[in-house]
Order: C-alpha cells, then sequence, then structure tokens
C-alpha cells in the first residue's frame, strides 16, 4: 500500500471518529459539576422522559430520551451549569 493511501485511511478514521465521539462540554474539575441528580431532576422536571443518561469522554451529561411533545432527543449538557451545548432532535411520527 503506498503512504499516501495509508495516511487517507487513517486521517478519515481521525475524523470519523472524532464525529462519534459528541462535543467536549467542559474542562473543569468533576468537583465543580452538577450533582448527576440535580441534572436528573431537573431534565424530569423540565418534561424530558428519560432513556439513557451518561457521563461522556468529553465531560458532557448526555441524555437520551424523549421531550414532553414526544420526541426522541439526544442533548448533550455541560455539567458545570446544565446549559444545553449540543442536541439532536427526531420529531415523532403521527
Amino acid at each position: 500500500m503506498k503512504t499516501s493511501h495509508l495516511i487517507v485511511a487513517v486521517t478519515t478514521l481521525l475524523v470519523g471518529t472524532a464525529a462519534i465521539a459528541g462535543p467536549t462540554c467542559t474542562d473543569a474539575a468533576e468537583t465543580s459539576w452538577m450533582p448527576q441528580a440535580t441534572m436528573l431532576r431537573k431534565l424530569v422536571d423540565a418534561g424530558y422522559t428519560l432513556e439513557k443518561f451518561k457521563v461522556t469522554k468529553g465531560n458532557c451529561y448526555e441524555l437520551y430520551g424523549t421531550d414532553k411533545d414526544g420526541n426522541k432527543v439526544e442533548i448533550y449538557h455541560n455539567p458545570v451549569d446544565g446549559s444545553v451545548v449540543e442536541s439532536k432532535v427526531k420529531a415523532k411520527r403521527v
């Protein structure tokens, strides 16, 4: 395999991996983060139904579930202040 083909293959793999990884939300120490229980309560109070909630490699609180209108959502929150960093909404089918 030529070196140029190898470089293209590795670059493609790295770019694809970065896209899958999600955003980076904070570099702040975990001790300054909002407790997960507090974040979960805020989400439930806002009308979200949670299917999955986790901490990502990019130091985000990531939510998978539905919003109050029944749309599927994937939302990345800054764990320090709870602000939305990135969100994806898939409208429910009628």
